[in-house]
Formats: structure tokens, C-alpha cells, sequence
């Protein structure tokens, strides 16, 4: 099979599920109830799965096992990012019916910055092997810091660049439907709406620092690592919605988090000595996952 097919077939599927988000499913703006998003999500996982199916029929078993990991390690990564997202809406006030409207160009960007990431760390690995010890480290002092992390507050805004940016375009501080920017007396003002765009793009170009170097020790294959991501990304959003609500209840959820980091960067400062089967992986990822949050639901936070 010629190599351009499965990028085709992929670019097929994907833009499928864009069009029919963006032109019916969500073509007018409204507030994406509960059940709504959870047949989304469902939706999504079931055509990443399919997807999985069609990877072992085109490459084999063991990618498949890689792209199965991979998509469960962004996924589970990204969970963290959902506690992100709720911040930044409630901090510019963006009303329930345009958060939609919001990630779905965010995800836009974001296949655009994961490709620029993913191609790059491939094939910086790929090319000065010693590379994937530092990636290993990294992984192993993010997990270790994340799982030590403190609660802080803070304002974005008194960020340098949201500064910066509201010098080159004022912000106007009204929403005005679902418009990123508008124009008054003959002036560009931005909305709400862009500032928390920009906000959600910065934020998912420094999860990427964690992510996607975590997805390169489990498959040097770009083709697996952007498709496993990219699915996972469009499940995140969908997801969102779903567990915007009880969000609160996975208290425990960071600390699983960070040991999945430690793991996978000890998978990857050992693979000269030892090369753990992906099997081996994918189950102890979903391990850790089911752990922290049955515990987190056995142990509510109390108020």
C-alpha cells in the first residue's frame, strides 16, 4: 500500500467528523447538555477504536497496541487540561452556548502545532538517539514535579503577552455572539471569545512539552503518534462537556497522572537494557487510571 494512502484515509475521517460537527451536529450555538456530550464522546472513542482496527490491518499488532496506548496516554494526560479549560471560560466569562464554538477552532490549531511537535521530536530522536534520555529525564522530573504540585491561583491576564496583546488589539470586554473580534466606531476590538482562544492555544502548546514527548517512547512511527494524538485531542473536547460538572470529584486524578509520566520515562531510560512489551504498558497506564479514580470516588473531598 502506497505510504500517502493511510494519511488520506485518515484526512478523510477526520474532516468528516469537522464537517458534520461544525455544518449540523453544532451548526447554531447552544449549550451542550450532558447527554449530549456523552453520546459525542462515545462517538469519538468508538470511531478511534475502528480506527485501531484499521491500524492492525494495515501494519500489524504491535502498532496497533501503540496506537491504543498512545491514544490512552493523551487522553488520560489531557484529562488534567479539562480543570484548565473550566478556569479560562469562568475567568473571560464565556457563556455555555459559545465554549463549543471556542475549542472546536482550538482543535483547529492544535493538528497544526501537535504536527509541527510530533515530526520534529521524531525525528530529532530518531537522527541523535541520546536525545530519548532526556526525554526519559524530563518525563520522570514532570511526573515527579506534578504529582509534589501546589494549588495556586493566578490571573492570566497579568501574563506578558495577553498584556502585550491587549495593547495591539483593546479588548472589549461584551460578549458579542459567537464573534472573536469586532469593530466599533471603526476600531478592532477582540472579545472574550479570542482572548480565551489564545488562552486554550497557549495552554495546550505547553501540554504538548509533556505529551507528546511521552507518546514518542511508546512509537517512532509518526503516523501513529499524530493519529493517536489527534483522536485523543477530539475526544477531549466532547469529554469536557461531559465532566464539566463533576470534574471536581477526581481529586486524586493528578497524582495518576504523574505516575504515568514517572513510568513512561522509566520505560524509556531502560529500553537499551529492557524493552517492555507495549502490552505491558497499555495495561499499567489503564491500571493506574482506574486506580486513582476509583479512589477518588471512594474518597470525596469533603466541604
Amino acid at each position: 500500500m502506497q505510504s500517502y494512502v493511510p494519511w488520506l484515509v485518515f484526512g478523510v475521517v477526520i474532516g468528516a467528523i469537522f464537517v458534520a460537527d461544525f455544518f449540523f451536529i453544532n451548526r447554531n450555538a447552544h449549550e451542550i447538555r450532558v447527554k449530549e456530550s456523552i453520546l459525542a464522546t462515545l462517538g469519538i472513542n468508538l470511531v478511534a477504536g475502528l480506527f485501531g482496527i484499521y491500524v492492525l490491518f494495515l501494519k500489524g499488532h504491535e502498532p496497533m497496541l501503540q496506537f491504543f496506548t498512545g491514544y490512552l496516554i493523551e487522553y488520560s494526560l489531557s484529562v488534567d487540561n479539562l480543570f484548565v479549560f473550566m478556569v479560562l471560560f469562568s475567568l473571560f466569562n464565556v457563556p455555555p452556548q459559545y465554549r463549543h464554538r471556542v475549542l472546536f477552532w482550538g482543535i483547529l490549531f492544535a493538528i497544526f502545532a501537535r504536527g509541527l511537535f510530533i515530526f520534529g521530536g521524531v525525528t530529532l530522536v530518531t537522527r541523535f538517539h541520546w536525545t530519548v534520555y532526556l526525554l526519559g529525564a524530563f518525563l520522570v522530573y514532570t511526573g515527579l514535579k506534578l504529582f509534589f504540585r501546589k494549588e495556586e491561583e493566578s490571573n492570566i491576564m497579568d501574563n506578558r503577552f495577553f498584556r502585550w496583546l491587549n495593547r495591539v488589539i483593546p479588548l472589549k470586554k461584551d460578549i458579542c455572539d459567537e464573534c472573536f473580534t469586532v469593530r466599533d466606531d471603526g476600531k478592532l476590538y477582540a472579545t472574550p471569545l479570542l482572548m480565551c482562544l489564545i488562552a486554550i492555544e497557549i495552554i495546550d502548546i505547553l501540554f504538548a512539552f509533556d505529551s507528546v514527548p511521552a507518546i514518542l517512547t511508546i512509537s517512532r512511527d509518526p503516523f501513529i503518534i499524530f493519529t493517536s494524538n489527534l483522536f485523543a485531542i477530539l475526544g477531549l473536547r466532547s469529554l469536557y462537556f461531559a465532566l464539566s460538572g463533576v470534574m471536581g470529584l477526581f481529586r486524586f486524578l493528578h497524582y495518576g497522572l504523574a505516575v504515568i509520566l514517572v513510568f513512561i520515562g522509566v520505560k524509556i531510560l531502560i529500553e537499551d537494557w529492557w524493552t517492555m512489551p507495549i502490552a505491558v504498558a497499555l495495561g499499567t497506564v489503564a491500571a493506574v487510571l482506574a486506580i486513582t479514580v476509583t479512589i477518588s470516588l471512594l474518597l470525596p473531598e469533603k466541604k
